[in-house]
């Protein structure tokens, strides 16, 4: 491992890398040099980090004062940051650290918890901190049915077009649907992969992925050149959970990674949320349990999810409403004389009185308030239905 590789090199960051004053250069290269060393979430190297700061905790691994700190030397070989930074810098990526501005502020609860990532990987063209501040994660299935990836996509239409930010984790299925339903609008969206941010995974989504990068921001953990592991997305799903105000899985199985990233936003006090499906559908059975444990709460659309993840009052759904009938406001009484007037030929008031049940006098008064309301009209010597309810047919009188 080099000198620059530990943090102790020049002072200028070289390529990959965003100097804003406030992150001292050798603790920015020292934490991409974690990044490479410890897996995500791995509680030994956050404990290091954080009690020592990230340079002196990689001095550690190097001279072996610290047994935690011995099993991270196994990659030391293997560790060069400058390389790392440069191969970012190809592909327009940076380094992103606690402490800068563009750091998604919703990180922060994984620190407090000893799981926060040492450093992002970030390629896009959005400020992470700015757009995290107003965010809303759509997840779900993989082997997504028609009916989920639509679904999803009209969920992150609509979120983008009320100012969300989409987070997901551009996998197939409803990962895919989100993306591209809030790139559709344009929106802004964020994919947080579990390999290296050069790496399209899955490869079928390398032209999605650059799309995300040139309109929102391509997030990982793990450094450039990095596979992605089924552990690394496991861990991959605490940023997307903790990233957004809440989480929406839009369709899972009762196994689906995407129940992972549900538990994880619930776990740090975020707001969960499911769509449902067809009772018949494995694939809606997690989203289904979720609702039925009291851990998620339903949605069936982007008003909703805007309500429970936006501004306390400024976000509020409309209530769905059936459509109005001319008929809704109609009391008991006008109800009966509705109900005996014929839609074609006239009725007389007294056989009006007989079908209702009710007096001619009362028959009279009610005939006169459904006619200024549209549902009941005079034809030749008798009363029959309006044009409210009779559409505009046109009959003879």
């Amino acid at each position: 491992m080099t000198s620059q590789a530990r943090g102790s090199g020049p002072a200028s960051l070289g390529p990959g890398t965003v100097p804003d004053g406030r992150v001292p250069d050798a603790e920015r290269r020292a934490r991409a040099a974690w990044s490479r060393l410890a897996e995500p979430g791995d509680k030994d190297a956050t404990r290091l980090i954080s009690t020592l700061g990230a340079v002196q905790a990689l001095a550690c691994i190097a001279a072996a004062d610290d047994p935690a700190a011995a099993r991270f030397a196994a990659r030391l070989s293997e560790l060069d940051v400058d390389r790392d930074l440069a191969m970012a810098a190809r592909f327009g990526a940076h380094v992103l650290c606690p402490g800068d501005p563009a750091w998604p502020a919703g990180l922060d609860v994984l620190q407090r918890s000893g799981w926060a990532p040492y450093c992002l990987w970030v390629r896009g063209v959005v400020d992470l901190g700015s757009a995290t501040r107003r965010a809303a994660a759509v997840v779900g299935a993989r082997s997504a049915t028609a009916y989920g990836e639509m679904t999803a996509a009209e969920i992150a239409t609509g979120l983008a077009q009320r100012r969300f930010t989409v987070v997901s984790g551009a996998a197939f299925g409803i990962d895919a649907a989100a993306h591209r339903g809030t790139l559709a609008v344009p929106g802004v969206t964020i994919a947080v992969l579990a390999g290296g941010v050069e790496r399209p995974y899955p490869a079928a989504h390398a032209r999605l992925i650059e799309h995300i990068a040139a309109e929102g921001a391509v997030v990982s953990e793990v450094p450039p050149g990095s596979a992605p592991t089924r552990r690394r997305f496991l861990q991959r799903n605490r940023l997307i959970a903790t990233m957004a105000q809440g989480t929406v899985v839009v369709e899972a199985g009762l196994r689906s990674g995407s129940l992972n990233t549900a538990r994880t936003a619930s776990d740090f006090g975020r707001v969960v949320l499911a769509v449902p499906g067809p009772v018949t559908s494995m694939m809606s059975a997690g989203c289904h349990e979720l609702i039925r444990s009291g851990r998620a709460e339903l949605v069936t659309d982007a008003a909703e999810v805007a309500e429970a993840v936006g501004d306390y009052g400024c976000d509020l759904a409309a209530p769905k409403r059936a459509p109005a009938r001319p008929t809704d406001d109609v009391d008991d009484d006008e109800l009966r004389v509705l109900s005996a007037l014929p839609m074609g030929r006239g009725a007389t008031v007294g056989r009006l009185a007989v079908a209702a049940g009710d007096s001619v006098a009362g028959v009279t008064a009610v005939l006169g308030r459904l006619e200024l309301a549209g549902l009941a009209e005079r034809h030749g010597e008798g009363w029959r239905k309006g044009s409210a309810l009779r559409g505009t047919r046109n009959e003879g009188r």
